[in-house]
């Protein structure tokens, strides 16, 4: 059987020492101030794009990895014999996906296997361990893949949001929803759900009264959770991590509870102070 290679890009928002560990191969996205373009986690940090973003005065365009950079590195690890299996973000968020698909079709390999996450941040991060614990079980890449696949719907992401400037500077809020969740202090919840972002739960107030809802609603769904990882992801609040954590940690049947920090990407379209728990459901 041919060793297997997992590939994500930078949206996984999977920490370093992960990534690491789980030998994966990472793809940035482009981060993009008018003139000046930036590779996602590459040349540019979470916390040095927020200082552009307060220098400048303008939100990033953030654009997707090109067919070209996975055609470099799928054919690199096809000389070296590996199967391949990408994941990284949902094909309705990004265009990424569709540019590994090119460059799958430009290689015509059937060593090359896509997964559509159907989701975005750590909830194909938490699909990638999956695809490592599959790996290291001995499976098959086709056999991890049809694993993958199944688990896919039951992946859960949400994440409350601290501003509504950042949605609607990036065209996914309009300005009266902004100005009047501004007003009323608004912290929505926003949950990805069959590949795409909905709004769930509103709290009023402060951001915790948003984290307490997503910790009541991971409480209460605890014995229907799968019990190998739960991922909580942020955008420079490890602060609310911290209280996330001392909320469920000792509470939860669960084997590793991961703090990973949400790119430039993801956090270029939140905003920060964002902060969401994700896991799989049994």
């Amino acid at each position: 059987m041919k060793k297997i290679k997992l590939i994500s890009d930078s949206t996984c928002d999977l920490s370093s020492d992960l990534i690491k560990k789980l030998d994966i191969d990472i793809v940035p996205l482009y981060v993009n101030f008018v003139e000046e373009s930036y590779f996602d986690g590459v040349n540019l940090t979470t916390a040095k794009m927020y200082e552009l973003v307060k220098k400048k005065g303008l939100l990033p365009k953030t654009a997707a990895a090109s067919p070209g950079a996975f055609y470099e590195i799928f054919e690199r690890y096809l000389k070296e014999e590996y199967q391949i299996i990408y994941l990284g973000i949902g094909s309705k968020f990004s265009a990424t996906f569709l540019s590994a698909h090119s460059a799958k079709k430009m290689l015509e390999s059937d060593d090359i296997f896509l997964v559509d996450s159907e989701n975005l941040s750590s909830g194909s991060g938490l699909l990638l361990l999956k695809a490592d614990k599959f790996r290291q079980e001995g499976n098959d890449a086709q056999t991890i893949v049809n694993k993958l696949l199944e688990i896919v719907p039951k992946v859960r992401s949400q994440f409350v949001i601290d501003t509504l400037d950042y949605l609607y500077k990036g065209g996914r809020l309009n300005a009266l929803s902004a100005f009047m969740g501004t007003m009323l202090k608004i912290k929505p919840i926003i949950k990805v759900r069959d590949g795409v972002m909905v709004v769930g739960k509103k709290a009023r107030g402060n951001i915790n009264q948003g984290i307490n809802l997503l910790i009541k609603e991971v409480m209460d769904l605890k014995e229907e959770i799968d019990s190998d990882f739960l991922m909580v992801t942020h955008s420079m609040a490890h602060k609310s991590y911290e209280y996330i954590y001392n909320e469920i940690h000792d509470k939860l049947p669960i084997k590793h509870i991961y703090e990973t920090d949400a790119g430039c990407v993801i956090s270029s379209h939140c905003g920060e102070g964002t902060i969401g728990i994700l896991y799989i459901l049994k």
